[in-house]
């Protein structure tokens, strides 16, 4: 293949790999040296996770944690133009600050779906097991390109303005890595066997509605829990939906996890967890309650969650 989306990985690791040394040489950074280690981590496991023992990106992943967790990883003060400047150039733009970001969802589809059969002398033009994920790097390629072009700057600004972006989130940025881990490994250590014993010793499944009920608000749970619904998924699956729901009433597998992942979705509304989701931007907009957003969600992910409940109820069998 031409496009693999290991190149793509290269790139965000020199990304990280930037932010760490854009740390390191900012002195208004009172941990500049432990935030430029962090960073520094994070990009190593992107440039040789690969092809590295899973032993030693484990311990990367361990180093990382204990780093976050004393929290010594903080933000410095990213190099930015002067605001009169910036002023004046949201002004002269207008909507065109627009085009940049509607790019990436443009070219993703495009190459998802018109460039997903090119070949060059038989190779394929884009890797097929991950074709969607490489379209999407080809679009924030693209989306840089034009950024640039519009705003008359240079790449470097690019990468100066992601570095005050991850800076502005900090650790969160790599807590959907982690659960994702964590989701693998709850998945090895046959968390999902447990949850099943726990629910068929403890829980009367002979009621269709409560075994409904068990699945719904489990992958809610374990969400909340993990952070990420598709970490949930194969545990709660494994443990009830597949065992019970399909395997003693017979329920439609597809119908099964379209409303199970429904479920998980309304757990990602009230978990700190899902930082991408919920903590990131009460930080980005500098909110005074970190969890206003989650505050806000909560009246719409419980009436949902027992919508889900009745749904699949009604069409597990359809």
């Amino acid at each position: 293949m031409i496009l693999a989306l290991d190149d793509f990985y290269l790139l965000v690791g020199l990304l990280f790999a930037a932010t760490a040394i854009m740390n390191l040489r900012d002195r208004s950074n009172p941990r500049r040296f432990t935030t430029g280690l962090f960073w520094g981590l994070y990009a190593l496991l992107y440039l040789a996770g690969g092809r590295m023992p899973p032993a030693a990106t484990g311990l990367l992943m361990v180093a990382m944690a204990l780093v976050a967790g004393l929290k010594l990883v903080d933000g410095g003060k990213a190099a930015m133009p002067p605001e009169e400047a910036r002023r004046a150039s949201s002004a002269r733009l207008g909507h065109k600050l627009l085009v940049p970001a509607l790019a990436i969802p443009l070219v993703t589809m495009l190459g998802s779906t018109l460039l997903k059969d090119v070949k060059i002398d038989a190779t394929p033009l884009l890797d097929p097991k991950n074709l969607t994920l490489v379209s999407m790097g080809c679009g924030s390629i693209v989306a840089l390109v034009l950024a640039c072009w519009l705003t008359r700057a240079t790449p470097l600004q690019g990468v100066r303005e992601a570095r005050r972006l991850i800076d502005a989130m900090g650790w969160a940025v790599v807590l959907p890595h982690m659960l994702a881990v964590l989701g693998l490994l709850f998945s090895e250590a046959g968390v999902g066997k447990a949850v099943a014993h726990i629910t068929t010793s403890y829980i009367p499944m002979e009621s269709r509605l409560v075994a409904c009920a068990a699945f719904c608000i489990g992958m809610a749970l374990f969400t909340v829990v993990m952070g990420n619904g598709f970490a949930a998924f194969p545990v709660i699956a494994g443990g009830i939906g597949i065992p019970v729901l399909v395997g003693v009433y017979h329920a439609n597998p597809a119908v099964m996890a379209a409303i199970g992942m429904f479920s998980a979705y309304c757990g990602t509304l009230m978990t700190p967890m899902a930082a991408n989701f919920n903590i990131v931007p009460a930080a980005l907009l500098e909110l005074p309650d970190k969890n206003a957003v989650i505050k806000a969600q909560l009246p719409t992910a419980l009436p949902l969650l027992l919508a889900n409940i009745v749904l699949l109820y009604f069409l597990m069998y359809r």
